[in-house]
């Protein structure tokens, strides 16, 4: 696969990852700052690095299955490997500009 190719597969993945909505919270976690890291693999795999707003999250079985069931509908993506991960902490300033709005942080 080339370079070409897994970038324009990372777009439709964050295209993707735009319409999975925390039921909390009325921003998507794309724009929230939950994705850390998207890895297109060239075996079509994908490795997603992401976080909660809060550890406890009680919607994290919710949206862990919706990320990897969106994920892996999308053409040319033959699995994904969703991380749970804590590090680094999440917090507000990972938010898009446009998410610290629609929240009235700014």
């Amino acid at each position: 696969m080339t370079q070409e190719e897994k970038t324009i597969i990372e777009e439709k993945i964050v295209d993707v990852l735009k319409t999975v909505y925390d039921p909390e919270i009325p921003v998507n976690i794309y724009d929230l700052g939950m994705i850390y890291k998207i890895d297109v693999k060239d075996d079509a795999t994908v490795d997603i690095d992401m976080t909660f707003t809060a550890p406890s999250c009680p919607a994290a079985d919710f949206i862990l299955d919706d990320v990897r069931t969106k994920v892996e509908s999308l053409d040319k993506v033959e699995g994904a490997n969703i991380n749970l991960v804590f590090e680094p902490a999440w917090d507000q300033s990972m938010m898009t500009e446009e998410a610290r709005v629609e929240l009235g942080f700014d």
